[in-house]
């Protein structure tokens, strides 16, 4: 709104109208904005949630609504993060462009998500929103948003960028923008993949491009519904998720910031998306939103941000890693929701494998990870085997935390080096 304000205002010949124009300006702007915001709102939250007796009667209940055995402290402070993103973003971004837009769908419609299984946990069913339809909302996004960057004439890019000096000056020259299925392949010689490429068998190029789509809106639904439950797997110690999540939302607005700019694109020879700039406001705000409220959110929590931030977190991480054509690269940036949920899914499959044959087997004493270096070995299940029981030794929950804080630290620089490693 104001970047549109100032706009009009540039045109009057307003003085210090047209540094609303800069990308770097709005960006630091909506970092601070949203930054007070979530330290403000947090406050006010945490001692509303109380005033409301909601923790009152979960304690006198002697339940713990949200598994965690922390009875008494609040949930639901996905909300503050919402609110801290969302306002600095209609305020200070560019709201014609599709990027901008997707985003804000993103976080709204996960968070609205989140708050409905929040809100029934609080209200006694500890399951809370049942998983089908938690899934049926990740799934209908991401399609749309896979279906909006396909028929969108916005959402183009330039394939190559080159530079050549001519008369002592220095010249980009990019490739024509155009909607494309590329996306970036770490560590291969071209640092491309083509989705369509995966189609060649198919003579007619009308149906293999359609079909090269397909795939692209395919792979997008399976990463927005994959990165937002991983980082809903992720919340499960003080400050683990925001923490994490606040690293990987710097990397992606470095990423988004090198697509959006043309020398930059040009150096590191990346794909170069125009208007993708404007994602840095949005994810200034986002890690803004995210340190604000790791104030209460880290060890000893104040507040849990529960499902409503959990799963927006996850999805705006996973959006704009669509957006800028780096889906591939996820699996690095996001290595400890990938570690979450593929110790889940082998858990899972260990106690059923075993139960088929009579054995009591578990592969880690509890999942997701972060919760097997917490767990002592007297609250192992008697006589089942377990094949990873190191470390024996209880680890405490904010060294857990701060390590992988650093582990995410160094993800975050491998994927931004693989950028000049082919």
């Amino acid at each position: 709104m104001l970047y549109h304000l100032s706009q009009f205002l540039d045109q009057l010949n307003l003085p210090g109208a047209g540094m609303w124009s800069y990308v770097s300006f709005r960006s630091l702007l909506a970092l601070m904005m949203s930054l007070i915001i979530s330290l403000w709102v947090s406050k006010k939250f945490i001692t509303y949630m109380k005033k409301k007796r909601h923790i009152e009667q979960a304690r006198s209940a002697e339940i713990d609504p949200f598994g965690v055995k922390k009875i008494g402290v609040p949930s639901m402070g996905g909300v503050v993060i919402v609110l801290a993103v969302v306002i600095p973003a209609l305020l200070l971004g560019k709201l014609t462009n599709i990027y901008v837009i997707l985003l804000l769908i993103t976080v709204v419609w996960f968070g609205f998500l989140g708050f409905l299984d929040d809100l029934i946990k609080l209200r006694g069913n500890k399951d809370g929103l049942k998983p089908r339809y938690k899934l049926l909302g990740q799934f209908a996004l991401g399609l749309t948003i896979g279906i909006v960057l396909w028929q969108s004439p916005q959402a183009v890019i330039s394939e190559s960028v080159t530079k050549k000096v001519e008369n002592s000056e220095v010249v980009y020259e990019k490739s024509e923008a155009r909607k494309s299925t590329v996306t970036t392949l770490p560590f291969v010689k071209n640092n491309n993949l083509d989705y369509t490429s995966v189609f060649n068998w198919i003579e007619n190029g009308t149906t293999r491009r359609a079909c090269g789509w397909i795939l692209f809106v395919l792979v997008t639904t399976f990463v927005i519904m994959a990165v937002s439950n991983g980082a809903n797997l992720n919340d499960g110690m003080d400050g683990m998720c925001a923490g994490n999540s606040a690293i990987i939302g710097t990397a992606l607005g470095i990423l988004a910031y090198v697509s959006g700019h043309i020398n930059f694109a040009s150096y590191l020879n990346v794909m170069y998306i125009p208007g993708s700039e404007e994602i840095v406001v949005f994810i200034c705000a986002f890690v803004g939103a995210l340190i604000g409220f790791l104030w209460f959110n880290a060890y000893p929590a104040k507040v849990f941000m529960g499902d409503t931030g959990s799963l927006a977190i996850g999805g705006v991480i996973a959006v704009t890693a669509v957006i800028i054509h780096k889906e591939l690269m996820l699996p690095i940036l996001c290595g400890i929701f990938l570690m979450e949920s593929l110790s889940v899914i082998i858990q899972i499959s260990t106690v059923k494998w075993g139960r088929r044959h009579g054995k009591k087997l578990r592969m880690f004493k509890r999942t997701p990870i972060h919760d097997h270096f917490r767990t002592a070995q007297s609250d192992l299940v008697p006589d089942a085997h377990y094949f990873i029981k190191k470390p024996t030794s209880l680890l405490q929950e904010n060294m857990i935390t701060v390590r992988f804080w650093i582990v995410t630290i160094l993800l975050a620089a491998i994927t931004i080096i693989t950028l000049k490693i082919r």
